[in-house]
């Protein structure tokens, strides 16, 4: 990875939607190279994909949690992201040091629903308990790099 690959994902962290015309003038590229440029990104896997962010106060979604999730006995990274996949409300989930063995980031319309999303995620099989705190405002938010 070189400086031209370096501005090349920064312009599609910042719009995931630019044209290759647009990433070419941000790279110093014509849009064909940039687009071959992007292409082997992609396909050395250090651009897993492309997302739309969605606004979830406009989708009503306006509170926020963060779960501490304890397991019973040790699985896998693997065996819990499975149980954990089917569960939207669950917008980011990671594993953690400490007590805990992972940390999700949720997202629900109103208290209810939050409520039952956690249900779902202490009815996993993998999970024994969970420990919840819910965001009351946040005070910074930077998009990630």
């Amino acid at each position: 990875m070189d400086a031209i690959d370096e501005e090349i994902i920064r312009c599609v962290m910042h719009n995931a939607r630019s044209t290759y015309a647009e990433i070419g003038d941000a790279a110093g590229l014509s849009a064909p190279a940039a687009k071959r440029r992007l292409d082997r990104l992609v396909a050395t896997g250090a651009i897993r994909g492309f997302t739309a962010l969605i606004d979830t106060q406009a989708l009503g979604w306006r509170t926020e949690a963060f779960v501490e999730v304890y397991c019973k006995g040790n699985p896998t990274p693997e065996e819990l992201q499975h149980d954990l996949e089917g569960i939207p409300e669950v917008v980011e989930a990671c594993t953690v040091s400490g007590a805990a063995d992972a940390m999700l980031h949720m997202l629900a319309k109103d208290i209810p629903h939050l409520e039952q999303a956690v249900q779902r995620v202490r009815g996993a099989s993998v999970i024994d308990r969970t420990e919840s705190v819910i965001v009351l405002s946040r005070l910074i938010n930077r998009p990630r790099l």
